[in-house]
């Protein structure tokens, strides 16, 4: 049985299936490659903002990232969105090859796809936050806007520069196009900065 706070962590999922549905076609639709994703980013920032959140524009000096800060105290969790689609892969949502409405299939496009990492993570993190103020739950969510992840992007550049001292966990989702369909996070190879690079972190 499910404790009173999950379950409202997820009736609050439940209950905004739409609206999460509806921000991964804008964030889709949007489609910026690495570095450019300033429409994407701009939507997360507004879309926080609205919920309550403080959040920083920018960090660690890269234009199309941010951090979000909800609640106060520990533990501090962390989760983060990425938003950075892959050029060469431009697709309507038709089931045929077939670029968007006035653009090349050159054109950058959604492929893992990061839309929904993003609007996953963030649904999450909204649940979260509605269960910490039905039940008065203490803690601080860090919700980080990650770009250009496919380049090995602003991840490393956040940890250097101090944006993730002090997070007692992160909690990381990544959709699966893999049979059978499931959602994972295979901390083997994904989810870090890159597939060809392993960092070491050591706490002293």
């Amino acid at each position: 049985m499910l404790s009173q706070e999950k379950q409202t962590a997820l009736d609050w999922i439940k209950d905004n299936h739409r609206n999460l549905s509806d921000w991964n076609q804008t964030i889709w639709n949007y489609a910026e490659p690495a570095w450019r994703e300033y429409k994407s980013a701009e939507w997360y920032v507004e879309r926080l903002r609205a919920e309550g959140f403080d959040v920083e524009k920018g960090t660690g000096g890269m234009p199309t990232a941010f951090m979000a800060t909800f609640g106060s105290g520990s533990p501090v969790l962390g989760a983060y969105a990425e938003y950075d689609a892959v050029p060469g892969n431009c697709q309507a949502a038709v089931p045929f090859k077939k670029p968007r409405q006035g653009l090349s299939r050159f054109a950058a496009g959604h492929t893992d796809p990061h839309s929904a990492l993003g609007i996953g993570s963030l649904g999450g993190v909204l649940g979260v936050k509605a269960a910490m103020e039905k039940h008065g739950l203490t803690g601080t969510i860090r919700f980080f806007g990650e770009p250009a992840e496919k380049v090995v992007g602003s991840k490393p550049i956040h940890a250097a520069k101090g944006y993730y001292d002090g997070v007692d966990a992160f909690i990381s989702f990544h959709p699966a196009y893999m049979l059978p369909y499931f959602n994972t996070a295979r901390w083997d190879t994904h989810c870090g900065a890159t597939y060809v690079r392993i960092y070491e972190f050591h706490l002293r």
